[in-house]
């Protein structure tokens, strides 16, 4: 059976591992032999990142409302804080900051002071290409390209469990990312999966009667792999295939989640769904990793409905659905999103925002220093703005990220997760 065949098989079974090290050697293989042991796995803390591709525009979700100067310049974007008793305008956060009506549910977590919000976050380096600005921002390298790793790849290294070591790789279920490809996030020496559907496990072959039956991919994997005598492609179908043990014990096909939990039907709903139920089974999830796109906004960007809104909407959803989903372990997880850039503050002739630099992220967890709008967000006055249009970039994401990783899951040495960079933590936790 060629590489090229091998390949096509592993992608429709719906699972990939990819482990890229410095070089491009894939470092992991060696460990495919080590036993896993489900039963040994010990609960942990997770952190699950969602990035809004497309670059969100942080004005309409998070509106420095008493601002003078934003219906000026947004004349058909901008709207008001909803009177009290009614829906359809914004809602009034702390005097000065309201959120979209379309992320109402966020409206409880901030209240209950688990939901905090940070504006004027963004990356240093000055692109407004999609592209770069995203590779920047996975990498958290600004400006560099090429890095060979990924932020969160280089977490997962510096993580500690109790003996002042970091971890081995007893679980191919450290790090998952819920989409089709690896994202740059997770590139590097430490294992991680990608997967589109938890169900896609099993891959179909024909019976003897000619009816479609269901042939389990830990079989499938199991005798592809014995075929081969290459060493490294062993290794690569062992992972697999302790993987996709692991999660058929998970009973991946009967999961339903929490009473009263609706998950919208989205893909980031369905994303989010599948991390909630990794959590549950204890796996040993650490890292999670999802998308929303539909972010850049140029044309028609809508108010109250339109196509900010139906983004925001599922965004909103989605996350306080997976919350609610996992009420028994919301102590060990923390959400983050993120997005490449920001918006232009003044609105375009086609009734949308171009691409911009600062925007905001939301953060929730059980200990974030929640209930508030974190960072800075200066007067929109054109002095005020970067090159006289954008919001300017006040909070540097690796001062964000740094703080995640150091609180939550106990990253120590900053200097490596992210290198080049020297500045302080933000202060986001209220432990």
């Amino acid at each position: 059976m060629s590489a090229f065949t091998r390949r096509a098989f592993l992608k429709s079974s719906g699972l990939a591992v990819v482990s890229l090290g410095i070089g491009g050697t894939p470092l992991f293989l060696a460990r495919a032999s080590a036993e896993i042991v489900q039963t040994s796995l010990k609960r942990r803390k997770t952190l699950v990142c969602i990035f809004q591709r497309g670059a969100m525009d942080g004005l309409m979700a998070v509106t420095p409302f008493t601002d003078p100067i934003l219906k000026t310049l947004r004349p058909r974007l901008a709207m008001d804080v909803a009177a009290t008793g009614t829906t359809g305008g914004l809602i009034d956060l702390d005097g000065r900051f309201a959120l979209h009506p379309a992320l109402a549910p966020f409206e409880r977590l901030f209240k209950e002071q688990r939901l905090g919000i940070v504006h004027g976050m963004g990356s240093p380096n000055s692109t407004r290409s999609h592209f770069d600005a995203q590779d920047y921002m996975e990498t958290g390298t600004p400006g560099r390209k090429g890095t060979p790793s990924g932020w969160l790849n280089r977490a997962m290294g510096l993580v500690e469990h109790g003996s002042g070591k970091t971890n081995t790789s007893e679980t191919p279920f450290r790090a998952v990312s819920m989409t089709a490809a690896l994202p740059k996030s997770l590139y590097g020496n430490e294992p991680a999966i990608a997967v589109t559907r938890l169900e896609d496990f099993g891959v179909k072959a024909s019976g003897k009667t000619g009816a479609t039956t269901t042939m389990r991919t830990e079989t499938s994997l199991e005798a592809l792999y014995e075929q081969t005598s290459q060493r490294l492609l062993q290794g690569t179908g062992k992972e697999s295939f302790d993987a996709v043990k692991l999660l058929s014990k998970s009973n991946v096909l009967n999961y339903k989640p929490a009473s009263g939990v609706n998950y919208p039907l989205s893909p980031l709903g369905n994303s989010l769904r599948q991390i909630a139920q990794l959590i549950k089974a204890n796996v040993g999830l650490e890292i999670a990793f999802a998308e929303s796109g539909g972010w850049d906004t140029h044309v028609q960007q809508g108010t109250s409905n339109g196509a900010f809104a139906g983004r925001a909407r599922d965004l909103a959803e989605a996350i306080t659905a997976l919350w609610a989903d996992i009420e028994p372990y919301q102590d060990d997880v923390v959400v983050m999103t993120m997005t490449e850039f920001g918006r232009t503050v003044r609105e375009n002739g086609s009734g949308g925002t171009d691409h911009g630099r600062g925007s905001c992220l939301f953060i929730l967890g059980n200990h974030i220093d929640g209930g508030k709008v974190h960072g800075t967000l200066p007067v929109l006055a054109p002095e005020n703005l970067e090159d006289g249009r954008d919001v300017p970039v006040t909070t540097d994401f690796r001062a964000i990220f740094a703080e995640v990783a150091g609180k939550h899951l106990g990253v120590k040495r900053d200097e490596v997760l992210f290198p080049e960079w020297s500045g302080k933590r933000l202060p986001l936790f209220n432990v």
